[in-house]
């Protein structure tokens, strides 16, 4: 094997360093907030079981029975969607709107007492999702995370090409020398948790970011097709089903977020006639009736049941499966129980497919406890490599100086550098973008660095 130009090795050291200084700061959040939303199946009934757990009975209320006691006990509130409970020693939960606030309200099943109440966004795990998705600062923090972990893709890549061993034994490469001391043993770690993490830090970043706003939104125009036949019979509105996720709360399916929602059809009727009214929903149609067709239809145990808003608006059943195979979204005329659509695993398309399950693997969903622990492991070596870089860096750095890699132009280098960083460009938009300002940057470090250089000789 030949070995690799040194300037070519020198770009790439460079590209990584940069990517780290950048990626680092958001690779320890996203770790650290990833670890607390993976345990949310066990410390939600810790820290909220007086809302969560109830003795199991046999009788239990109907849905508009519990929906009636909750807008007793919010009688300016609005009611917005219903989870039935998952098992007979859970309660139900019923999301309300009141005075500006989003509450998630708990409900005996069985009596109809009220069990308190939780803000929506404000709890521990919802934190940890809008932390995780965009910083709490909405499109702003969305596109930063987005461009993190582009970035992080980058630094992933020149990683690898830097550890490639190049004739040097197995220590320092497949495992650290433990007998190492300073900034030899942290390159070391560094080096070695970076290439036996690598693969699962790409899965990670690549099936994160079929969520992100923009990088993820065109990914999921490109790939999520449905037969069109689907919704031939039923009227659309030009309102998506990704309308009803948010950064704290999942409620349809990925595969799902750029559908149409359907029309009711006595709406649909009046507005095909001139008429312009969108007023609220006034449904017709019982809380009850919509969970009997999810328990006929055999949705899946942990589904919601989102109310319509609007006069055209749908009840909305929808479940996002730790096991996406028992995935269903189910759109119910408001006046006439008639199901517009009912989508699951076979509808969906192969791309889809691989990005659901990919998603819940990034969850830690997939397979149970078993998935939880190959996760937390992803990402503490994350935290590890995170940690590590920075530490090389802080001890290699020049007294006074950023450290940055020095650069040795060539022209075959740039050439091959060229087409690698303007693949990842293409690939994602928002790198390349933020490519230009590094590269802008990047001059200016040098030129400035030179000065200096340039005045000592002088003198």
């Amino acid at each position: 094997m030949s070995q690799p130009k040194p300037n070519f090795y020198n770009l790439a050291w460079r590209w990584h360093f940069y990517a780290g200084l950048f990626v680092a700061p958001f690779m320890v959040m996203l770790a650290l907030t990833g670890i607390i939303y993976l345990f949310k199946p066990q410390l939600d009934p810790l820290m909220y079981g007086d809302l969560l757990n109830v003795p199991a009975s046999h009788h239990a209320l109907a849905a508009d029975d519990l929906l009636k006691q909750v807008r007793q006990a919010y009688p300016e509130g609005q009611v917005k969607q219903y989870l039935p409970a998952v098992n007979a020693e859970r309660s139900a939960q019923f999301v309300v709107i009141d005075k500006g606030r989003e509450l998630n309200v708990f409900i005996d099943p069985y009596h109809g007492d009220v069990l308190g109440e939780q803000d929506a966004k404000s709890n521990l795990q919802a934190m940890a999702r809008a932390i995780h998705g965009e910083l709490l600062i909405g499109t702003v923090g969305d596109r930063l995370v987005e461009m993190a972990a582009g970035w992080g893709v980058v630094l992933v890549v020149s990683g690898l090409y830097l550890w490639w061993p190049r004739g040097q034994s197995s220590a320092g490469v497949l495992w650290p020398r433990w007998s190492a001391r300073g900034r030899l043993f942290w390159r070391d770690l560094h080096v070695v948790v970076g290439f036996w993490g690598a693969a699962f830090l790409l899965v990670m970043l690549l099936s994160g970011m079929t969520w992100t706003g923009f990088w993820g939104k065109q990914y999921a125009d490109l790939w999520n097709r449905f037969p069109a036949a689907m919704w031939n019979d039923v009227p659309k509105s030009d309102v998506e089903a990704g309308s009803l996720n948010n950064a704290h709360r999942q409620t349809v399916p990925w595969a799902m977020e750029n559908t149409p929602m359907p029309m009711s059809g006595d709406h649909a009727e009046h507005m095909a006639h001139g008429g312009m009214h969108e007023g609220p929903a006034a449904p017709t149609v019982s809380l009850q009736a919509v969970q009997d067709i999810a328990t006929e239809r055999q949705v899946e145990p942990g589904y919601s049941i989102t109310f319509p808003t609007t006069a055209s608006g749908v009840f909305t059943i929808a479940v996002f499966a730790d096991d996406p195979r028992n995935d269903a979204t189910l759109h119910v005329d408001q006046y006439t129980g008639k199901v517009l659509a009912d989508v699951r695993w076979e509808h969906y398309s192969v791309v889809a497919r691989a990005t659901e399950t990919g998603v819940m693997l990034h969850e830690g969903k997939m397979f149970g406890p078993v998935n939880q622990i190959l996760v937390l492991l992803v990402c503490l070596m994350i935290l590890l490599s995170a940690v590590s870089g920075l530490v090389i860096w802080w001890k290699r750095r020049p007294q006074g100086k950023f450290g940055v890699p020095p650069l040795r132009h060539d022209l075959p280098t740039w050439k091959t550098g060229v087409v690698i960083m303007l693949a990842l460009a293409l690939v994602f938009p928002l790198v390349g973008a933020s490519l230009v300002v590094v590269w802008a940057l990047d001059r200016l470090v040098t030129r400035l660095n030179r000065q200096p250089e340039a005045a000592s000789s002088s003198s």
